[in-house]
């Protein structure tokens, strides 16, 4: 049968498709530490106006896989240098025990908006700030930031 012909189980005269061959494009591959048995998934869109500083310091219970759709993101894990998330761009973190210090708007013209899917861990909250008194104690955890 050629595309253009109807399908065979009735299912209407509408040709068939061979993008779906090639519209695959792998953003991000990455290997998180684990998934909390019985997590529960969820992707949520955050959305900063113009240069909006963001969450405060928290964690989150599990992996969580982030795209950028908008604008420019002001990123920071704790062990990792500061870095800029530009729109197309991708980033991850494995949740847990890591501090994630930033995730701003690194723009005061426009707003920026990101996609982000977590794996929660079953009865924990997704997200958790970080008090002072642990910030201060994992102060040595953290990279070294320009201008800090």
């Amino acid at each position: 049968m050629s595309n253009d012909e109807p399908a065979a189980d009735g299912a209407g005269s509408r040709p068939r498709s061979e993008a779906w061959k090639t519209a695959l494009t792998v953003l991000q591959s990455a290997k998180p530490p684990s998934v909390p048995e019985g997590a529960e998934a969820m992707t949520v869109l955050i959305e900063y106006p113009p240069g909006d500083p963001g969450t405060p310091p928290h964690r989150h219970s599990g992996p969580a896989f982030g795209y950028m759709l908008e604008g420019e993101m002001l990123f920071e894990l704790e062990g990792e240098p500061e870095r800029i998330i530009r729109a197309g761009e991708t980033f991850w973190e494995p949740g847990g025990d890591v501090i994630h210090y930033q995730d701003g708007n690194n723009r005061t013209d426009s707003w920026s908006r990101f996609l982000v899917t977590m794996l929660c861990a079953p009865g924990r909250p997704m997200l958790t700030l970080v008090d002072d008194e642990e910030l201060a104690r994992r102060r040595h955890l953290r990279a070294p930031r320009p201008g800090a």
